[in-house]
This record gives C-alpha cells, sequence and structure tokens, in this order.
C-alpha cells in the first residue's frame, strides 16, 4: 500500500495512507478528473468524504449529495502529475502499456488508463488526453481453493480433470484460479504436484513486474506474460511441456481454437469465462460446442448471492450436481 500511495500527489498521498490504515479491504482506486474519488471494498463502490468527527477526518460514503461539498475530488493535473510518478517520467517506455490500456507496475498491481484513442492504420497507436486512472491493489488468497482442490483432481490423485469457472464480473475468479494454478504447482494433500504453464494475457494471474511474478504461483510454474492467449498456448506446448495450462477469459474463436488444441495434445486445461450459469456460456458460439460435446469434465459456478467469490455448485460433464454452497475467495 506504501508503494501504491507513493504514486499520489502529497495531499492526496496523505488521504491514501488513512484511508488505507482504516479500510485495508480496498481492491480499486478510480480517479476521474473534476468527479470524486471511489474505491470500491467487497464489490460496493465507495466515495472518499472530509469528515471532521472522524479521527482520520474521512468517511466513506455509497452515495452521492448533489449539494455536499465534502469530497474528494481530482482534477487533471493531478491525473497528469500521478501518470508521471507510474511512467517514472518516461511514458515513451511504456508505449506498447499504453496502447494495451493498462500497465503493471511493481507489486503486480495493475492500472488502467481511459482518455482519447489515437488511430493509425486500424490500429491503436495511443491514448492520450487521459482523464481516469483505474487503480486495482493486487491480492491474492492463499488457501481459498482448497475446498475445490478434490474436485478437480481425477480418481487416479494424479490427473487433473479439464475445468471451467463460470463467473459474473468481479466474484473472484482470477483470484480462484490463481490459487488453483499454484496448489496445482506446489502439490497438497497426496497430490504431488505439476508443470503448470499459464497465459497472463493481461498481467492479472501473476502480475508480474520486470518478468518476475509477483504472485505465488506455485514451483512447477512457467507464465507468458502480455502474450495473446491463442498464441500463448500453443508456445507452452511445444515448449514448456506442461502437464495443465491455464488461462483467465476465454472467448474467441482462436481461444478455442487452441483450447481444443492442447486437449488433443493430452494436457489438462483450467480456465475461466465469464457468465452466470452453465446454461449461460451454452449460448456462446464455439464454446457452447465443447460444452455440447461434454469437453470440460468439471464446472464450477461463482456468484455473489451472499459475497463475493462464493461458489455456487459444482458440476460433471454430465451436469450432475457435485457441490453445492461453499465459501471460496
Amino acid at each position: 500500500m506504501e508503494y501504491i500511495c507513493s504514486l499520489f500527489p502529497q495531499w492526496l498521498k496523505e488521504i491514501f495512507m488513512n484511508v488505507f490504515s482504516e479500510y485495508p479491504d480496498i481492491r480499486e482506486i478510480r480517479l476521474r478528473a473534476g468527479k470524486p474519488v471511489m474505491v470500491r471494498i467487497n464489490n460496493i463502490n465507495y466515495f472518499i468524504c472530509k469528515d471532521k468527527n472522524t479521527k482520520s477526518g474521512l468517511i466513506l460514503s455509497d452515495r452521492k449529495n448533489e449539494t455536499d461539498d465534502k469530497y474528494v475530488i481530482v482534477n487533471v493535473f493531478t491525473i497528469k502529475e500521478m501518470l508521471q510518478y507510474i511512467w517514472n517520467y518516461s511514458m515513451y517506455a511504456h508505449e506498447e502499456d499504453i496502447r494495451n490500456g493498462f500497465i503493471t507496475i511493481k507489486g503486480g498491481h495493475r492500472i488502467g488508463i481511459s482518455g482519447k484513442v489515437v488511430m493509425e492504420e486500424g490500429k491503436i497507436k495511443t491514448i492520450k488526453d487521459i482523464s481516469c486512472i483505474n487503480i486495482r491493489v493486487a491480492h491474492q488468497i492463499k488457501g481459498c481453493a482448497r475446498k475445490v482442490m478434490p474436485y478437480i483432481i481425477g480418481e487416479d490423485n494424479a490427473s487433473v480433470l479439464h475445468t471451467l469457472i463460470i463467473s459474473p464480473p468481479g466474484c473472484g475468479k482470477t483470484t480462484l484460479l490463481r490459487d488453483i494454478i499454484r496448489m496445482l504447482s506446489d502439490g497438497f494433500n497426496s497430490f504431488t504436484g505439476v508443470n503448470v504453464g499459464v497465459v497472463d494475457e493481461r498481467s492479472e494471474i501473476g502480475a508480474c513486474y520486470m518478468g518476475i511474478e509477483q504472485n505465488d504461483l506455485g514451483v512447477r510454474t512457467d507464465i507468458m506474460d502480455c502474450c495473446p492467449k491463442s498464441l500463448g498456448m500453443l508456445m507452452l506446448v511445444r515448449s514448456m511441456s506442461p502437464s495443465v495450462i491455464a488461462i483467465d477469459e476465454i472467448g474467441s474463436a482462436k481461444d478455442i481454437e487452441a483450447l481444443s488444441y492442447i486437449i488433443k495434445s493430452g494436457c489438462a486445461c483450467i480456465a475461466t469465462v465469464h457468465g452466470s450459469s452453465v446454461d449461460d456460456v451454452k449460448d456462446k458460439p464455439v464454446l457452447g460446442r465443447m460444452i455440447r460435446e461434454r469437453i470440460f469434465e468439471r464446472y464450477i459456478i461463482l456468484g455473489r448471492k451472499q459475497s463475493a467469490g462464493r461458489v455456487e455448485e459444482i458440476f460433471d460433464e454430465r451436469g450432475t450436481s457435485l457441490l453445492r454452497c461453499i465459501e471460496s475467495c
């Protein structure tokens, strides 16, 4: 948190040092030019407000009162100053990150940006006039996958079953996937551990910084960082001989084609996709075919009925329910 705070101008740094001390579970910080600063805790967005009646002089509110002038507001100059700190005064060194719309910093935190997109020959050349910064605070919850692991290991206690994690946005699918990777790599109970290949297209799983993963993905894990999923899966199979390949948010036709290839090559697959149920994912053009053909052997459904990261149900390839409602992430 100290490193994140170092990215703010001094006046805002002091505010966030107090906010983090009182609310350590912040997962996202959103700054928009001319608008109140927001933080996200447990999937709820809050405004930071000044309040002289509290010890820190601050309070969080989930409602916006148009007549209230107590909100912490940043302007475009604050955004520009922060970008200089984030880029370490070298915007050109991060041209590729800017084109992608985000930059991963030390600690694995990911900073998204939005502004005016400049196109050249049908491709994004850069983003300028940046007016919004979204800091996603990297975190991992070791052990959150422990209860689901017995369901994705074969009866021989040595093989890994093809598994698809289905989840709405913000329900902990990446956090769960990250811990599954770690446990498959390190081993647990009588499962000795296997080589795992990870394609981390957006640097969210391993949160690599200068080529080194900031999150613990296990001792037998190899990672392709900032690589398109369809290419990364094929590269890993050909070069690293993984027993398992893990990818986050599959969806495109190229992703599914590469996924089919690695499965036919004898490699197990752990993947995630946005959705609310198996039936919901069946409607997806290419992925639906794999489900109907029973390629995946396990389906883990996440939801937020009571809290984010809740495993609502686990199914096998025939649609038989194996487990209902456990707390995961």
